[in-house]
């Protein structure tokens, strides 16, 4: 009778690294709850991720694969740690009798943010209005800032990847855009969010989307990309170059 008025909830925190703090109960109704939350929240952090679980109760041990889940989203996009903080005896023997490696927890925020401190990634971005030159100056976009950060040789396919999820956004959306560029250790990525929340997904036989085989090229040319939901509303369409 319990499990039917179980409920969980996240409350986020302001900060450098994306905090948020999360409460109720972690059953099994509640779990992929729990999951789209923390998805959403992760997919608009920037520098890492640090969720508080002091006031969640583990009803069920076995689900606090969640946080490794999440771990494992976040780590292809945003591409960010994710860490936890606690500081209940009870919750750290759960998490280190259930330990993966990507996610550490820790006592304190403090020593969470410590931990989760990296050198900062380069980052471009830039809104783009509605008009039939908008793919045209996201070419031009992606073309400068990878010629300022000297991969010329990713240009060609980030070109490709974000004049695909512009044209999508356009012919499928009619919210305001965003394309971001982030060069990281492990490759480059093209983003580009609108305020639509319908997913793109390929799927076999079929570009949902309607784009012909844009996506499909998207998925060759593309280390890692998907589709995420954000927190703040709408979605991010993102993919991964690997650095040559």
């Amino acid at each position: 009778m319990l499990a039917r008025h179980s409920s969980v909830w996240l409350i986020p925190r302001h900060g450098t690294v994306a905090t948020a703090s999360v409460g109720g109960v972690l059953d099994c109704t509640t779990y992929s709850r729990l999951r789209d939350r923390l998805l959403e929240f992760a997919a608009d952090a920037r520098d890492g991720v640090v969720i508080d679980i002091d006031r969640l109760e583990l009803r069920d041990p076995a689900l606090v694969r969640v946080f490794a889940l999440v771990a494992l989203r976040a780590g292809d996009w945003p591409a960010v740690p994710f860490a936890l903080v606690t500081d209940r005896p009870e919750q750290r023997a759960v998490l280190t009798a259930r330990a993966d490696r990507n996610v550490p927890v820790y006592r304190d925020h403090a020593a969470a943010q410590a931990a989760l401190a990296r050198p900062s990634r380069r980052r471009a971005g830039k809104a783009l209005d509605r008009s039939p030159r908008t793919s045209v100056r996201a070419r031009g976009f992606v073309e400068g800032v990878c010629a300022e950060w000297l991969v010329p040789e990713l240009a060609e396919d980030a070109v490709l990847v974000a004049t695909e999820f512009v044209e999508n956004a356009l012919r499928h959306t009619d919210s305001a855009l965003r394309l971001r560029i982030e060069l990281r250790r492990d490759g480059l990525g093209v983003s580009v969010s609108d305020g639509s929340e319908r997913p793109a997904v390929l799927r076999e036989g079929l570009d949902v989307l309607e784009t012909g085989l844009g996506l499909r090229l998207v998925s060759k040319v593309a280390k890692r990309w998907g589709s995420s939901r954000l927190r703040s509303g709408g979605k991010v369409v993102w993919a991964v170059l690997a650095r040559r």
